[in-house]
């Protein structure tokens, strides 16, 4: 800076230079423009996943000052597309657009230019080495009915685990049923699921995928937005007159509102303190919300050897809690996705990425034959209870806790709201629940800003 400055000073023409023997007339340097200060944000957003992007959104159509932090180097929360891998994007984390008629995302993903496309009706079950015939299949579609209905009347009467209401009569299909309705379903097993959180959990039977990624999605969405990566929030204060004071390690920031959008999990680990502590209440109901264990192990096989369609989903008849779930030749691809899921699957992720890829060859040799071994080019497994920035996959009310959800939707002192899957009564578990908390939370916040102003 001052290199150019001196360079400016010694063009000047030789005519403005005072006569010989002339007292030499100091110049005054002309003032430099000042930049205009940059305002500061009215609302801090907590989390850049689909929560914390739908509120951001919102935040800025309303031409309201916001600022968004995430913890982790990407955009996009549990949604993560990678491409590295095996070269070819790979949902680390949620794959499915729920009930895309409806669903939010869908309908902006139709302007995004990615390619969304309906998944393939129904399922396949394997018993053994072979398929279930169609009588077998309709044995357990039955056996699916009539857990769910008694789930249900078991709700109108209490709030009791899943696994208490179940029939007694579902034989050979019982364990089928408790990893379909359980694990798969809610990440959990149906001793750990509120009876009234699944019975109010909305339809999730007809699914939407995107080709790029849903990942990729999230992140076409986030394009644009002031988003700070790398910068795990360390402490809010929330009882100031002003607003909030939102710290950092790379400073504090003062703003009118927070929207907080991490997961339950990493609210009650104690790694963003409050001040004044975070009520007891809220506390209390994020601990009932606590996440579920639930891993991709994906395997890239050469040549289709199971023979599957794309995008085709298929389960085992089990006789056990070591299962899993197939998602075959992701997009067109020969990346099989096998689903871990619930205690087990917590328990084999725990044991770290080689066991899981290990049980994974052995389940599906199990249900094809060892020639599938010889198939595997390569493997991968994400351990989402591990991530710092997480510490599991998505919400389940535990047994009398789905009150917790509406708890958690309360604000705290008119100045920081919660938002996420796990704050949506029907749609928690889902990409579409989190935007939708989101963007509830940005409407909240902006109906606050405007009664202050």
């Amino acid at each position: 800076m001052f290199l150019a400055a001196s360079a400016v000073l010694t063009a000047v023409p030789a005519l403005h230079a005072p006569a010989f023997g002339a007292p030499a007339e100091k110049k005054k340097a002309a003032p430099r423009p000042q930049e205009p200060r940059a305002l500061p944000p009215e609302v801090v957003i907590i989390g850049a996943g689909a929560a914390g992007i739908a509120a951001a959104r919102r935040l800025l159509a309303a031409n309201r000052r916001v600022v968004l932090l995430e913890a982790a180097g990407h955009v996009g929360g549990r949604c993560i597309t990678d491409t590295a891998i095996f070269g070819v994007p790979y949902d680390r984390g949620a794959h499915a657009l729920h009930m895309p008629d409806i669903n939010p995302l869908a309908k902006l993903a139709t302007g995004s230019g990615l390619d969304i496309y309906p998944a393939p009706p129904g399922q396949r079950v394997r018993i053994g080495r072979r398929y279930a015939r169609e009588s077998e299949m309709e044995d357990l579609f039955a056996a699916l009915v009539r857990a769910r209905s008694a789930i249900a009347e078991a709700a109108r009467k209490g709030d009791v685990a899943c696994s208490q209401a179940l029939p007694k009569d579902l034989d050979e299909w019982r364990a089928t049923v408790e990893f379909i309705l359980g694990p798969y379903g809610c990440a959990k097993d149906l001793t750990d699921i509120s009876a009234v959180d699944f019975t109010r959990s909305a339809e999730r039977d007809i699914d939407a995928f995107c080709r790029q990624g849903l990942g990729a999605l999230l992140a076409r969405l986030a394009s644009g937005l002031p988003v700070q990566l790398s910068t795990p929030v360390t402490r809010i204060g929330w009882a100031g007159r002003g607003g909030v004071e939102v710290e950092t390690a790379k400073g504090k920031i003062e703003a009118r509102a927070a929207i907080v959008t991490v997961s339950t999990d990493l609210l009650v680990s104690g790694k963003i303190r409050f001040t004044p502590e975070l009520p007891k209440r809220q506390l209390d109901a994020a601990a009932r919300l606590k996440l579920g264990s639930y891993d991709h192990v994906m395997l890239e096989l050469s040549d289709n050897p199971l023979g599957l369609r794309a995008d085709e989903l298929l389960f085992e008849k089990s006789d056990g809690q070591r299962t899993a779930s197939l998602f075959a030749n992701v997009s067109g691809t020969a990346l099989c996705m096998v689903d871990v899921a619930g205690r087990f699957g917590r328990d084999l992720a725990a044991q770290g990425e080689r066991a899981m890829a290990a049980f994974a060859v052995d389940w599906l040799s199990g249900l094809y034959g060892n020639d599938i071994k010889r198939a595997v080019k390569r493997a991968h497994a994400t351990r989402w209870n591990d991530d710092p920035w997480t510490l599991g996959a998505f919400s389940a009310a535990a047994p009398g806790g789905q009150p917790s959800r509406r708890i958690l939707m309360e604000p705290l002192g008119n100045a920081v709201w919660f938002a996420g899957e796990a704050v949506h009564e029907s749609l928690w578990g889902t990409v579409g629940g989190a935007w939708e908390s989101g963007e509830r939370a940005a409407d909240a916040a902006l109906k606050m800003l405007a009664a202050r102003r």
